[in-house]
């Protein structure tokens, strides 16, 4: 079933975070009405949203309520009920659909998933308890769900690793299994966005070359220059996802790059995602609009980048540099997100600064500073 959305129409989005308070600003500027629904009552969505609901996200009849009452409805994350997601939405309209999110959700199934559609990742294997453990070396152990920004991770080089988080380790056995992946020697990390509409067009926004530090997004640039073969096998791997998902809307897909050129699909993330934010300011378009016109029925817009950018993570520990980073780039749009609470390593903020030499502004004193306080 296919809806073509005019403005005026109203738009559902479940989970009101920075991902979705600019979701709910590139459709209001379309003409759109928003919707949010999230448990947290201090949310920042909620701040630009025509109306809201405060309720938890497996409560199914808030949530069954909440789809009735618009005319779309699309999410922000991947941690919600996607199995209830799924029984409510038949009765709504969800064109973005559960499929893409019940394989990222966990990351056994999406690694089994991309397997089975013929996408190469990091060798893997399921840990069930603490006997699967052994000889387990020169790895990451991962929480199977829950974990994002380095959250739940473990890196085991040697067996004294494991024992010095045995107790955790054991803890968090009690509630999921686990999945040990084996260390990546990538050349460098990268992602795109891959947008699909309801017709089944695909644009796919330009690579960003990413920089992650303790597991949290430091840095994205776009414009560098990548293998011509390494970027179209990056747009083919991202556009064999979005079709095997049946994709309506963005998705993220993280990459790693080796010395030898292979590319790996480290992760996918079914809706807007936090290397895609330097399509605000230097593309056409961006990856929230995109969203929105899939959503609603409209046909995507051919992908333009206008300039080379960078983009720069503000976390809690960095809201009282704010004056200096905009002293330091004048030139930079700032985002600020408006969260309640400025916590270290909690995502605030982010600004982009167009450029032509990405690599050499990070290489700047004040973003060397930066990047030791992540």
């Amino acid at each position: 079933m296919t809806r073509l959305l005019l403005p005026g129409a109203t738009i559902g989005i479940i989970g009101a975070g920075q991902l979705g308070k600019m979701l709910a600003q590139s459709a209001q500027k379309m003409g759109y009405r928003v919707a949010m629904y999230d448990p947290n009552p201090t949310s920042c969505g909620f701040v630009v949203a025509n109306d809201y609901t405060i309720a938890s996200f497996s409560d199914e009849e808030q949530l069954l309520q909440f789809v009735q009452s618009v005319d779309v409805v699309t999410y922000e994350f991947e941690n919600i009920d996607a199995i209830l997601l799924k029984k409510v939405a038949n009765l709504g309209y969800l064109p973005q659909g559960t499929d893409l999110l019940l394989s990222s959700q966990n990351r056994l199934d999406e690694k089994q998933w991309l397997a089975s559609i013929g996408v190469e990742t990091v060798a893997f294997k399921e840990i069930i308890d603490w006997e699967s453990l052994n000889n387990a070396e020169n790895g990451l152990l991962k929480t199977s769900r829950f974990g994002y920004d380095g959250k739940g991770q473990y890196l085991i080089e040697k067996k004294e690793d494991l024992q010095l988080n045995e107790q955790a380790i054991k803890a968090i056995l009690t509630e999921q299994n686990l999945i040990f992946e084996a260390i990546c020697r990538f050349e460098y990390e990268a992602s795109v966005i891959v947008a699909r509409d309801i017709l089944g067009n695909i644009q796919v926004f330009p690579p960003s070359i990413n920089q992650h530090i303790h597991g949290v997004l430091f840095s994205s640039s776009v414009g560098e220059e990548l293998s011509p073969e390494v970027e179209q096998e990056m747009t083919k791997i991202a556009t064999k996802i979005a079709e095997a998902g049946n994709l309506v809307g963005v998705c993220g897909v993280e990459f790693f790059v080796t010395k030898g050129q292979q590319v790996l699909v480290n992760e996918i993330a079914p809706r807007p995602h936090n290397s895609g934010h330097y399509t605000i300011e230097a593309c056409n378009i961006s990856q929230f609009d995109q969203h929105i016109l899939a959503i609603t029925g409209r046909p995507l817009v051919p992908i333009k980048l206008n300039d080379s950018a960078l983009m720069i993570n503000i976390l809690g520990q960095h809201m009282g540099q704010l004056e200096e980073t905009i002293q330091q780039y004048p030139e930079a749009m700032l985002h600020v997100y408006g969260k309640d609470e400025a916590k270290d390593q909690r995502k605030m903020g982010h600004f982009t600064v167009l450029v032509e030499d990405a690599h050499a502004l990070l290489e700047s004193q004040f973003l060397q500073s930066w990047r030791q306080t992540f």
